[in-house]
């Protein structure tokens, strides 16, 4: 099938099936969350939610690695998802700083990509404790869906591996401002030597993405699934397109973030030719490394969805991210300047939301 042919289809039931579905399964967590009785975890929860739909949804383009909406699917990417933006507003929006407390918390991700009935006790250090099982809701429904998995048991090992370098990264990244950078240095330098072409803020921003997971999980779907294809796709998305995919994020982000005072991965390029040619190289080993997977047209659709939606957030509007935005765009295929056209006009029409780390 013609390559624009097949993203406008995939796009299309992206925007008209899969949408919807996410929506009611989002739906589904907030009516939970609203009845958490902990005030603090509750409000989390459910801004968790609110703000942060655009990583849902962006998440269940999986849902479509076949062909057909898959329900189940979405289903899970969607509690995983949920889990992991909760998580995120737990460590950075309620004033605790203990990497302990923040560790435990992340068992929630690890615990729902391990098909046994093992559940720890996520609140264990955290101040706040009572969320009405809320968490234990989510990383059951997770559990769930794996265990119908026929291929998961090969998959395993690497969901686990990207789950526990997700966790930890996300633990150390929200500890006191003046001792997380020394934190992250010390987790990625254990790593380092796999990724001697990384830095250590380009291996934490690759850690950073749930994209490698939820592929392994649609991959397991199938009965005849082999070792040789889940290594390549493992070396295609890490650390390429899951570091393309939160560099972006964070790329977008930057000038917000350093207002805040907020950690962000992209600030430490020397200077902005440096941010556009590591970009460039991610996007590059990206495609290259697409092309030689399985279904490849479908990663490329979701490489050129990745540039598409970060790059036409309206946050790229100043000059500079303006600039650095064309050039990526000119590096990839002529399709996704039309992808990233119907990105624009779908945020005019608010059917895509605002990126939100």
């Amino acid at each position: 099938m013609h390559k624009h042919i097949y993203q406008s289809k995939t796009i299309y039931k992206f925007i008209k099936k899969v949408f919807p579905q996410v929506k009611k399964e989002l739906s589904h967590w907030k009516n939970y969350a609203d009845a958490i009785p902990d005030e603090v975890l509750s409000h989390q929860a459910i801004s968790s939610i609110q703000k942060k739909t655009f990583h849902a949804q962006g998440g269940c383009i999986y849902s479509l690695y076949y062909g057909k909406v898959n329900k189940e699917l979405i289903r899970f990417i969607v509690a995983l998802q949920t889990i992991s933006d909760y998580l995120d507003n737990l460590c950075d929006r309620v004033g605790v700083g203990n990497e302990k407390s923040f560790l435990q918390l992340h068992y929630a991700i690890t615990d729902s990509l391990n098909p046994d009935e093992n559940f720890h006790d996520y609140y264990k250090y955290y101040p706040y404790t009572n969320d009405g099982g809320y968490l234990y809701a989510l990383v059951k429904t997770c559990k769930n869906y794996i265990n119908t998995l026929p291929s998961f048991h090969l998959v395993q090992d690497n969901a686990l591996f990207l789950g526990k370098l997700y966790s930890e990264m996300q633990s150390y990244k929200h500890i006191s401002k003046d001792r997380r950078e020394q934190a992250l240095d010390a987790w990625a330098s254990n790593h380092l030597h796999l990724y001697t072409n990384l830095s250590i803020w380009e291996f934490s921003a690759a850690a950073g993405s749930t994209l490698g997971i939820f592929l392994l999980c649609t991959l397991s779907e199938n009965k005849k699934l082999d070792e040789i294809t889940v290594k390549k796709a493992m070396n295609a998305y890490f650390p390429y397109i899951c570091g393309l995919h939160i560099l972006l994020d964070y790329f977008i982000d930057e000038r917000e973030d350093l207002l805040e005072g907020d950690l962000n991965f992209v600030s430490y390029y020397q200077d902005d030719l440096e941010k556009e040619k590591r970009l460039t190289y991610f996007l590059k080993e990206s495609l290259s490394k697409a092309l030689h997977l399985e279904n490849s047209l479908f990663h490329i659709t979701v490489i050129e969805g990745l540039l598409s939606m970060y790059l036409s957030d309206p946050k790229t509007d100043f000059e500079v991210e303006r600039n650095i935005s064309k050039k990526i765009l000119k590096t990839s295929y002529y399709t996704t300047n039309i992808l990233y056209s119907s990105c624009k006009l779908l945020r005019v029409k608010k059917i895509i939301g605002h990126g939100s780390k």
